[in-house]
């Protein structure tokens, strides 16, 4: 195989590997799940919660913070966030201690 079609072959190889392994950029943006069933959707500086209220917060590439909403469990409190990884975010809601969330599965948004 000449040169080029090397070249064509491995670009296709990396295409086709990134589409089916979806690879998270390092950033916070996505879905984000607690063992306890809240959620979070993150989109650079807007937030759905739980209860599929959006807001808009503050967003860095690897923090985000906001205040929850009326509708929401906690309301009022603040809610930090701080990317721990490609697949944790450490979430501190108001005054409890610190947990840690995954993001969700495929399919759970």
């Amino acid at each position: 195989m000449k040169e080029g079609g090397l070249i064509f072959a491995g670009a296709v190889a990396a295409l086709t590997f990134c589409t089916m392994n979806p690879a998270y950029a390092d950033a916070i943006d996505g879905a984000w799940c607690s063992e306890n069933g809240r959620r979070f959707t993150i989109e650079g500086s807007a937030v759905t919660t739980t209860k599929g209220v959006r807001l808009s917060g503050n967003y860095t590439r690897h923090t985000f913070n906001f205040i929850l909403p009326p509708e929401e469990a906690d309301a009022g409190a603040a809610v930090d966030m701080v990317l721990q990884g490609e697949t944790q975010v450490r979430v501190t809601i108001g005054s409890a201690s610190a947990q840690t969330w995954r993001r969700c599965s495929p399919g759970i948004s």
